[in-house]
């Protein structure tokens, strides 16, 4: 029993060190986070206990309380998911590190590139969801586009039938921003049923890949990742 307490205690000492390092660093990209954070946090207070003590329903206090907890902890996570983007942006395999935080719908992607363009380390990532082969590009269009159309033939070979979506990331016209990166990858339209999504991905591993090193730990759904980021 006592033993119990103390690993709740443990786990309740870490989360709250965990909120405060992500708060520290969320607070380097954005000043006027603890402004907005302890706004969002004292104003429910304030309001349900101005209603509790004019109505003597006291417990709306504790409401507020509650509402402010986690009204303040959901700004806290989203201003800590535009900031992992933002420590990223830039960075080589900065969108390998969103696609590998890609969890839902089925989908897969390989942790190394695979294709590369070794004088400008422009790259491609490749992935499998139930939409189709998802194929994402780092780099200027003018370059990447030959790499894409390239593994898009070497997909086809194997897989004639299967669809392949393939995406630029990048911020110029036409590309798709990091941090809309996921969005747009989950919104793929479902085309592959779960059995034929295992046969895919057998035979994806006869192609292969490079291997090349890249940035860790950017969940935009978990802002305990997200401290990975701040190292």
């Amino acid at each position: 029993m006592k033993d119990n307490k103390e690993k709740i205690k443990k786990e309740r000492f870490k989360t709250i060190k965990q909120i405060i390092e992500v708060f520290h660093f969320t607070t380097g990209f954005f000043p006027k986070l603890p402004f907005i954070f302890w706004t969002i946090f004292v104003a429910p207070i304030v309001i349900t206990a101005v209603i509790g003590i004019l109505t003597s329903f006291y417990f709306l206090i504790l409401l507020g309380v509650l509402v402010g907890v986690l009204g303040a902890l959901f700004t806290l996570s989203r201003f800590a998911d535009k900031a992992g983007f933002k420590n990223v942006e830039g960075q080589l395999g900065a969108s390998g590190a969103i696609l590998s935080s890609i969890n839902i719908g089925g989908f897969s992607f390989e942790e190394n590139p695979v294709a590369i363009n070794g004088k400008f380390h422009d790259l491609v990532f490749r992935g499998v969801g139930r939409p189709g082969v998802v194929l994402v590009s780092e780099g200027p269009s003018a370059r990447v586009r030959p790499m894409l159309e390239n593994e898009r033939k070497k997909i086809a070979r194997i897989l004639p039938n299967v669809p392949v979506i393939k995406i630029e990331c990048g911020n110029a016209p036409g590309q798709v921003p990091l941090k809309k990166l996921k969005k747009t990858i989950v919104r793929q339209k479902v085309s592959l049923t779960k059995a034929e999504l295992q046969e895919i991905l057998k035979r994806l591993r006869a192609i292969g890949g490079f291997r090349l090193p890249i940035p860790k730990g950017i969940d935009p759904q978990n802002v305990r990742q997200s401290r990975k980021g701040l190292r």
